[in-house]
């Protein structure tokens, strides 16, 4: 099989599909399912790089060694990852089918142009194989455009319109419409009727061998069907696409008063996705006007003499945790501290996630936020965390909330409880309803007037856990993107639907309120993320919540692979759970509020060499990355939940090699352990092989210092990190750096942030106006204390900054 290697480019070009044959030979010892029988036994094919819809064999009962010797054809891409699933199977009359186990099966392992026979060894120790026959051949003048960035792949999409056309009847109330599908279609099922002008459109891959299914009125059939269709009688009409010319109209006759009339084009090749790891344009043009906001700034901060050149102005990012109202609160203290050393103006980002997004999209509703003095932002922000939320709970306010989310249903959206809390953070962080959309921001982001935020959140799925599978998902006001796959789309089509990377409906972009419900969605918890958050082992649970999988590979009776520069994929069985353990298993990943948007990866495939691609690889931390069939571009919806369910950081926008941040201020917001977001971070990025400081924070818990400064002098390209975590050192004493406190003032110095009795636990939504000011004034004050080291990490950045030019030079 010829194989492409790509460096992360995107590439477009013409490749050739080919023609697999599957042949379902037999079965030996097969285990018995049943307590009285033996297992009536069938093998499922399901291949989803071809088709969507599952093949089977014929159902053999009652026999321990069944022999089917029945043939399959799929017709493959060279360019995508087909994983073929074969599943042994125990029909039951009464209950649903039992499935014994699945076999995963890379077909990059077959030879061209020569049979493979394989005797699939699924039990050695029960002597249980199953034997299968492959043969891989080419399909003549099948060649087909696709658009790859070397993890995913857009395949060709055609266009069918189908319209109906029917002939005057003297027969009153004779049904003129019909349900049609087209199987592998985006739109799958719609009502094409007479009365409606416009044809009904259906989108599909042009190489899937799609299907046309036409459900018809209960009349007589008194016309025959073209030769490239068939049927039942008295069935559904049922017409093979592939055998469509490009842009010819075919009539469908369907009876004596009614025809179809079909035509199928090519869509066009440009995608609405954008498939690539480097930033979009809008992005490097705001850090080039940033640019020099910023090295004006650090001029004036670091007192040098000379202009900085710009290749020697580093990046400079902010980094906030999470934490509810106490991040909100604390991240305006940090934000007015670094205003006054003039140092926000010389952030390039600003990152959050749950609670600290709320101060980040209050601030950017007003385009000059950074120029200005946060004071008054503060005190607005007073005025809303002290007064009463009970309001926004009265039933005249709750049927506002019903009669916005039915609207919001209605334009498009899966409406969740997490929208719900969005509503809510609404009413208690404003007076009245904010129009404000994410994609609006860029007006504060024009001339590089303030620094590029970035909101986080992980993208899981509903029966794993966070542990097993989950994914970054960023959100700026450029873009929306999964920086695993490269791929991203526009800030102002996140939630609008998507396939094979192309827009299909168009959703009015949603309000920052609910954007502000997704990134704090802290009802999105499931019993086994709040073990996981108590305890650092999952070992008993993933008893019960994993499936059992071993391979095969080495198996003496699988037979030699041949050789080819991609990675194969070990052949593996899946062996499901029984009944209690994933009755157990749901139960335990079960989210009920989960945050679900339509999922913009939808209908793109993996390329063959995915797990080859360096920028897929620096993200591929989860036991579903080696399962092609089960990522996220065979999912219809994004689940996406808040970040701190997993880590409680947002460093992942900022290491992204495209970013090069060169210093990241740490404020850290979390209950409990200050440093297990730092050091969890740390671990991260040594298990992927990312540029960062070693953990190096020698206290406990108890005995803080008010600020770290961390570097990895061993790596040029890891960033320096300034690390303050939310603790009352110093300002006990001290109400501002060298200015002790009186005898008077030293109840203004106590802080209680996290014992039992704190007022900012992290369930809490009211402060008291004492404990909002409080809180500000400790942030600010530890970011004013501790002005040297910030100096000092600045300078250590800009030298960086200068050596690594002059390596490139």
């Amino acid at each position: 099989m010829e194989l492409f290697l790509y460096a992360g480019i995107l590439q477009e070009g013409l490749y050739p599909c080919y023609l697999l044959t599957v042949k379902v030979i037999r079965m030996k010892n097969v285990r018995q399912a049943d307590v009285l029988s033996q297992t009536d036994c069938y093998v499922s094919l399901w291949l989803p790089t071809a088709s969507h819809k599952k093949m089977r064999t014929k159902t053999i009962s009652n026999c321990p060694d069944p022999e089917w010797n029945e043939t399959f054809n799929f017709q493959i891409q060279s360019q995508v990852k087909n994983v073929l699933e074969l599943s042994v199977c125990d029909e039951d009359t009464v209950t649903p089918d039992d499935q014994l186990l699945t076999v995963l099966y890379d077909l990059t392992k077959l030879y061209f142009r020569k049979k493979t026979h394989v005797k699939f060894p699924l039990n050695p120790e029960g002597m249980e194989e199953l034997e299968v026959e492959f043969l891989l051949e080419e399909r003549p003048s099948a060649s087909e455009a696709l658009i790859t960035n070397g993890v995913l792949v857009s395949r060709q999409v055609s266009c069918l319109d189908v319209h109906l056309e029917s002939r005057p009847n003297r027969k009153r109330g004779e049904k003129k419409d019909f349900l049609v599908t087209v199987d592998e279609s985006f739109e799958h099922t719609q009502r094409v009727s007479s009365s409606c002008p416009d044809p009904a459109h259906f989108h599909y891959p042009k190489y899937f061998q799609s299907q046309m299914h036409v459900e018809m009125p209960k009349s007589h059939w008194s016309y025959g069907l073209s030769c490239c269709s068939s049927h039942r009688r008295n069935g559904p009409i049922c017409q093979p696409l592939d055998c469509l010319s490009e842009g010819q109209t075919v009539t469908l006759p369907l009876n004596e008063n009614c025809e179809l009339q079909m035509k199928s084009t090519d869509c066009p090749e440009t995608l609405d996705v954008r498939l690539g790891y480097s930033l979009c344009e809008a992005e490097l043009e705001f850090l080039e006007k940033r640019k020099v906001v910023v090295a004006e700034a650090l001029k004036q901060v670091l007192q040098l003499e000379e202009d900085l050149k710009a290749d020697e102005v580093p990046i400079i990012a902010i980094m906030a945790t999470g934490g509810g109202t106490r991040s909100m609160t604390a991240m305006y203290g940090h934000l007015l501290g670094l205003q006054k050393l003039n140092i926000l103006n010389c952030a390039s980002y600003i990152t959050g996630l749950s609670g600290a997004t709320w101060t980040m999209a209050t601030l950017y509703q007003d385009p000059e936020w950074s120029s200005k003095n946060l004071e008054k932002a503060i005190f607005e922000a007073r005025r809303h965390v002290v007064k009463d939320k009970m309001p926004a709970l009265f039933p005249d306010q709750l049927l506002k909330y019903r009669e916005e989310l039915r609207q919001r249903s209605q334009e498009g959206y899966k409406v969740t409880f997490t929208d719900f809390w969005g509503l809510l953070i609404e009413a208690c962080l404003g007076d009245k309803r904010n129009d404000c959309k994410l994609s609006e921001q860029r007006a504060a982001l024009c001339r590089g007037q303030n620094p590029l935020p970035i909101y986080l959140t992980i993208n899981v799925k509903d029966d794993v856990s966070n542990q097993d599978f989950r994914e970054w998902c960023e959100f700026s006001p450029y873009e929306v993107g999964l920086q695993k796959y490269g791929a991203f789309i526009p800030a102002e089509l996140f939630g609008s639907e998507f396939f094979m990377g192309r827009l299909m409906k168009r959703t009015p972009e949603s309000r920052m309120c609910y954007m502000l419900g997704l990134w704090s969605s802290i009802f999105s918890l499931n019993l086994l993320d709040a073990w996981n958050l108590c305890h650092t082992s999952e070992e008993f649970f993933h008893q019960w919540t994993r499936k059992r999988t071993h391979d095969i590979e080495d198996e003496p009776i699988l037979p030699e692979i041949p050789k080819c520069d991609g990675k194969v994929l070990e052949t593996t069985v899946v062996v499901p759970g029984s009944w209690l353990s994933n009755t157990f298993r749901d139960i335990l990943t079960y989210r009920k509020c989960v945050s679900e948007f339509h999922n913009f990866l939808q209908g793109l495939q993996l390329h063959t060499d995915y797990l080859q691609n360096g920028q897929f690889s620096k993200w591929k931390d989860t036991l579903l990355d080696g399962f092609p069939n089960q990522l996220t571009g065979s999912t219809k919806h994004l689940c996406l939940l808040d970040t701190a369910f997993f880590v409680n950081s947002s460093y992942p926008p900022l290491l992204r090699p495209e970013r090069k941040a060169d210093l990241i201020i740490h404020l850290n917001y979390c209950a409990g352990s200050q440093t297990k977001p730092m050091k969890q971070t740390c671990e991260y990025c040594a298990t992927q092989n990312i540029p960062f400081p070693k953990y190096e924070v020698q206290e406990d818990d108890d005995n803080l210092k008010e600020c770290y400064l961390l570097e990895n002098s061993e790596e040029l390209n890891a960033p320096i990190v300034v690390f303050y975590p939310l603790i009352n050192g110093t300002f006990q004493k001290y109400k501002a750096p060298g200015v002790e406190r009186s005898p008077e003032e030293m109840e203004q110095g106590e802080v209680d942030i996290y014992s039992y009795k704190t007022p900012y636990a992290t369930k809490e939504l009211t402060y008291t106006e004492a404990a909002f000011d409080k809180l500000v004034k400790l942030s600010e004050y530890n970011i004013l204390n501790n002005q040297d080291k910030l100096l000092q990490a600045l300078r250590m950045a800009v030298e960086k900054k200068r050596l690594k030019s002059q390596c490139r030079s």
